[in-house]
């Protein structure tokens, strides 16, 4: 009786292997209005003002290319090109570039994903090729997309980087730790920033609607989970770090994965790691598993959970 009991254990847990497998390789839920067949799409030149028709697949390319550094390992360019095609499908669904400029994506990073044709190379293509029609969804629908470029070792929710809430986002996984930091550039291990305290008081007016005063004090009021500051307060108010991060600009308020906050000599000193908002996949996270051998399918899974993985068109 012991052993068939073990036997049926073996065996049970065996079903429940090969059915936890086909569950992360098949969606069993269509995405609602998603074609059959690779798409031409409308794209908005912001730099000239040019509407153009482009294939999709050559507009992921266009991303890729210039979203990563196109002579990484084509795995990592395999799996910014799935999130990228996945981010460029929701935004067509969600109708945000058409009602800006009438088309359905925009060269604006504000509006949609960067994009540099001339950067286009062998790995570029290779990886599209390797990855072409797939997406991401979760319960049928596409997710929101999220990629940064070193999250300083680990990532955070949508909530704590980007101060998103908007809608639910449980397929981001918050608080992986991928070990960029080890491979990443020094500027992205240690940097510190000095921005002058007028600049920080117009920024902060900009996010707040209120003037901090004379900025004598910085302080950090809260931390989120992944110990990047959620909120600041500058003088006499307290700010949103992720809407001031944007206020400021990204190149001088780097990440919001600060380790000093001070004032000094008329300005704003920042000290952290990292380089973006840590939501999502992280490119030099990407980069160092694309090295150790993982799939561009098992990177994103590595950074977005309860997830399908769908091939629109072959």
């Amino acid at each position: 009786m012991k052993k068939r009991f073990t036997g049926m254990l073996v065996t049970g847990f065996i079903l429940c292997l090969l059915v936890t497998a086909c569950a992360r390789q098949v969606s069993r839920k269509p995405v609602p209005g998603a074609p059959q067949k690779e798409p031409t799409i409308s794209i908005y030149v912001s730099e000239t003002g040019q509407k153009k028709q482009i294939k999709l697949e050559d507009y992921v390319a266009g991303v890729v290319a210039a979203e990563m550094e196109p002579a990484w390992p084509v795995n990592a360019l395999a799996a910014q090109a799935i999130l990228a095609r996945t981010f460029t499908m929701e935004n067509i669904q969600s109708g945000q570039v058409r009602q800006l400029h009438g088309t359905d994506v925009s060269t604006n990073v504000q509006e949609s994903q960067a994009y540099n044709s001339s950067r286009i190379n062998d790995r570029v293509r290779q990886a599209v090729k390797l990855t072409r029609g797939k997406v991401v969804t979760y319960n049928g629908q596409y997710i929101k997309v999220w990629f940064n470029a070193c999250d300083g070792g680990v990532t955070a929710s949508a909530a704590e980087g980007l101060g998103y809430t908007k809608t639910p986002t449980p397929y981001v996984k918050a608080g992986v730790k991928d070990n960029c930091l080890s491979i990443t550039k020094p500027e992205n291990r240690l940097w510190e920033k000095r921005i002058p305290i007028e600049q920080v008081r117009q920024a902060v007016n900009k996010v707040t609607g209120k003037d901090a005063g004379a900025i004598e004090s910085a302080k950090v009021v809260k931390r989120g989970p992944s110990g990047r500051v959620e909120q600041l307060q500058l003088g006499n108010v307290t700010v949103s770090a992720p809407a001031l991060r944007l206020a400021i600009g990204s190149e001088l308020m780097r990440s919001t994965l600060l380790a000093g906050v001070a004032v000094k000599g008329g300005s704003l000193v920042l000290s952290g790691r990292g380089y973006g908002h840590g939501v999502g996949m992280c490119q030099w996270g990407a980069k160092r598993l694309a090295e150790k051998g993982s799939s561009p399918e098992d990177i994103v899974r590595f950074y977005y959970k309860n997830i399908q993985i769908r091939k629109l068109w072959g």
